[in-house]
């Protein structure tokens, strides 16, 4: 179990792991190809669901090296079984552990999208993402405000970026008809359905929306409206918006066992002057499992906003 205490800084989400060092299960992932020295072979093919489409199943982590906790190549945990709790920057809160740092993201091919950031989904564009000038305020403010506000902190559902991009692993079960995906990160939750349906009309608004996918050859495209409409939905620490308008296209494609390629592009005509696409890139981790995280927002006393 992990237990984690939020306050703020300097435009991060401050996070501490609780000191308990409990060992979690140490499992053999079935199905995995190896190498004669026993490691994972992560570039052997994907594998492939009974009807013969990509199976995305699995637990997936941000950036080409492992978990933190020592892991290697693939991912695994070391043998206390933990890791940083949320790879954001900042002091720790009194008593905890400083979270190590991220994995770094895998640079994008030349041709291909720029790679997307938990501090910044927009750090690969030359003068950063393309907001209407009401968004563009509101990020500075947002920032002024050592992102104080940012749902993470608050122990919120993430906005819909930050789940891609937080360094916290996420697992993908797969079925014909739904694809859902289990984050570490405040135990969120994704349905995406696979079944044929279409996007509701005129939906109760979610924090996540309400998502359908079809398969395009060895791609799952993801299509997500219904987004809520109260204030503006968090990207990234920073405060990029998604407002209500919006509507949010995912490419996933698993290019081999090991590594997950994602294109998110994000339509929202409200916060930004036109459509723009980042890339994520996801790494497998075999013989492990998710920790339990929870989330504790006790004391908001002591976040620190800008001076007045």
């Amino acid at each position: 179990m992990k237990t984690l205490l939020r306050a703020v800084g300097l435009i991060a989400v401050i996070a501490g792991i609780s000191p308990s060092l409990q060992a979690q299960w140490k499992v053999q992932t079935p199905g995995v190809p190896r190498l004669a020295n026993g490691e994972p072979n992560l570039n052997a093919p994907a594998p492939k669901t009974a009807d013969g489409k990509p199976d995305l199943s699995g637990i997936w982590q941000n950036g080409r090296g492992g978990g933190g906790g020592g892991g290697g190549a693939a991912g695994q945990r070391g043998a206390a079984g933990q890791r940083g709790a949320a790879g954001q920057r900042g002091a720790p809160a009194a008593g905890a552990t400083p979270a190590p740092a991220a994995p770094a993201p895998a640079p994008a091919p030349p041709a291909g999208p720029p790679a997307a950031s938990f501090g910044n989904a927009g750090q690969g564009f030359p003068g950063g993402l393309p907001y209407q000038p009401w968004a563009a305020e509101l990020v500075a403010k947002r920032k002024a405000d050592n992102s104080k506000d940012n749902p993470d902190a608050h122990c919120l559902p993430m906005g819909f970026m930050q789940f891609h991009t937080h360094p916290e692993p996420r697992k993908i079960y797969q079925t014909p008809e739904a694809v859902l995906i289990v984050y570490e990160a405040n135990s969120g939750l994704r349905q995406i359905f696979t079944d044929g349906r279409s996007l509701p009309k005129d939906a109760q608004p979610w924090w996540y929306g309400y998502s359908v996918g079809k398969w395009e050859g060895d791609t799952l495209v993801v299509e997500t409206t219904g987004f809520l409409d109260t204030d503006p939905q968090w990207l990234d620490v920073q405060g990029s918006p998604l407002t209500e308008n919006a509507k949010v296209t995912e490419k996933f494609r698993r290019v081999n066992f090991g590594t997950l390629e994602i294109e998110i592009t994000v339509d929202d005509p409200k916060a930004y002057t036109k459509p723009w696409t980042v890339k994520v890139t996801q790494r497998i981790m075999v013989d492990t499992d998710l920790i339990e995280f929870i989330c504790e927002d006790r004391d908001a006393t002591h976040y620190i906003g800008a001076p007045k």
